[in-house]
């Protein structure tokens, strides 16, 4: 396999800092993208769920993307989220991704319409078409109601574009599948509480919301396995994050408690843009206890080598 872009590495979706009336706080996200390449991550996601696209015009979007690469200054890849409800709003994202020189694209599933396989794959070529960018794909059928299926892979991989899939289904036979059937694809880890197994099964590449906040303790995770292939390490540090990944899932609470992650580093995300609000009281309790424990485990399991 020689893939056109190799992830190798944590690839971060950044969060979008927000001052009090909810608009953009740049100051703060480049704080937050220098934190982030200076704690060693491998590579931006602009335009995640992770960084609110859902409640952010296209136009935001792409201000948001082009900040981030000019702030980054190709010192990491910088990855395009184009995941949008109409084609042709994702292909305007892809196309400023084109124009703004961005590395590579995540290409989602319309969400809410549920495309059949065909339409799926149909949509993901139109996207491809007008970059002509390596592309991550994303299979979330969790949040997009489809899978990204056997039909699908067969028919976007006329394109050598689609070099990637970022996994979010938590079936680990999935991950059989991918590493199987479909080696050409470079498989991420998209389901944080899965990592060590999809490292086990040849993943390179981890795509985490958590290293928001805890960079260097997702770093540490992916040299073990990944690097190294001290997969005993790998479980120590795995078993370490598990009640962070607990808390992350529950609740629904997922880019709220990111946000508050990154604020307990010093950097001030902000407010939360509706529909969702801020954590509790109990939430940021509990979120900080889960961080000085995480972190002083991982130090020491660092520390003993």
């Amino acid at each position: 396999m020689n893939p056109i872009f190799k992830f190798e590495g944590i690839y971060t979706p950044v969060v979008t800092p927000f001052n009090a009336d909810r608009s953009i706080n740049f100051a703060a996200l480049a704080d937050v993208v220098e934190n982030l390449i200076d704690k060693g991550v491998n590579g931006l996601i602009s335009g995640g769920s992770t960084g609110e696209n859902y409640a952010q015009t296209v136009a935001e979007r792409i201000e948001i993307a082009r900040f981030t690469g000019a702030q980054a200054k190709g010192r990491v890849p910088l990855i395009v989220g184009t995941g949008a409800m109409m084609t042709a709003d994702s292909k305007a994202l892809a196309t400023a991704a084109k124009e703004m020189k961005a590395d590579a694209l995540l290409v989602a599933t319309p969400p809410y319409s549920v495309p059949t396989e065909r339409e799926n794959a149909l949509n993901a070529l139109a996207i491809d078409k007008v970059a002509d960018l390596p592309i991550m794909l994303y299979n979330y059928p969790g949040r997009m109601g489809v899978h990204m299926g056997e039909e699908f892979l067969n028919r976007v991989g006329r394109s050598r574009n689609f070099c990637a899939i970022k996994e979010s289904s938590g079936d680990i036979n999935r991950v059989h599948l991918l590493a199987r059937d479909y080696p050409h694809i470079q498989m991420s880890c998209g389901m944080d509480d899965q990592a060590l197994e999809f490292f086990a099964w040849g993943s390179r590449s981890w795509v985490c919301g958590g290293s928001n906040f805890l960079p260097e303790e997702h770093v540490a995770m992916y040299k073990a396995c990944a690097v190294d292939g001290n997969f005993d390490k790998g479980r120590r540090i795995m078993s370490a994050m598990m009640p962070l990944m607990r808390v992350l899932e529950q609740g629904g609470k997922f880019v709220q408690t990111i946000k508050y992650g990154v604020t307990l580093q010093g950097i001030d995300t902000g407010a939360i843009r509706p529909p969702l609000k801020g954590l509790n009281k109990d939430d940021k309790r509990a979120l900080e206890q889960v961080v000085r424990v995480l972190k002083a485990t991982i130090a020491q399991i660092e520390a003993e080598g």
